[in-house]
């Protein structure tokens, strides 16, 4: 039985409480497109917004904020031929600055989560996993 199959076909979660690699093997087997995105160094909204553009391959006309996310998101076609469509989504190490706080985070979230809703209506998985930055649970256990 994969991991996949023990959760909800759409759901936004946290990463720390999966294995990334076998996610990434379930994802695969389960033929999921997997779309990724990485977060080193990045310290606000535009970094964050373009990482995701860079890590999903969102088109040039990508506007850098989160109704265009949105928009493109929802553009995304599954894996052509796919027995079960649907989506992992990996957010690895999102900031948690100033410039990029827990408000604007759980914004981006919410994106994801409106995203899920959508592709719910569709018949197709959209699962996200997200992890925020190493700093952060040091920052909030002090």
């Amino acid at each position: 039985m994969s991991a996949l199959s023990n959760m909800p076909a759409q759901a936004v979660l946290p990463l720390g409480a999966y294995d990334l690699d076998d996610l990434l093997r379930n994802a695969a087997r389960s033929d999921q497109r997997v779309l990724r995105a990485s977060f080193p160094g990045t310290t606000d909204k535009a970094g964050v917004m373009a990482s995701i553009g860079r890590g999903f391959e969102l088109p040039p006309h990508f506007g850098h904020n989160l109704d265009a996310l949105y928009d493109c998101i929802t553009d995304l076609k599954a894996l052509s031929g796919a027995e079960n469509p649907g989506f992992v989504v990996i957010l690895e190490g999102l900031p948690d600055t100033p410039q990029f706080d827990r408000e604007q985070r759980d914004a981006l979230l919410d994106v994801f989560r409106d995203a899920a809703d959508f592709f719910f209506d569709r018949d197709t998985a959209f699962r996200v996993f997200y992890s925020v930055g190493a700093g952060a649970a040091a920052r909030s256990a002090a």
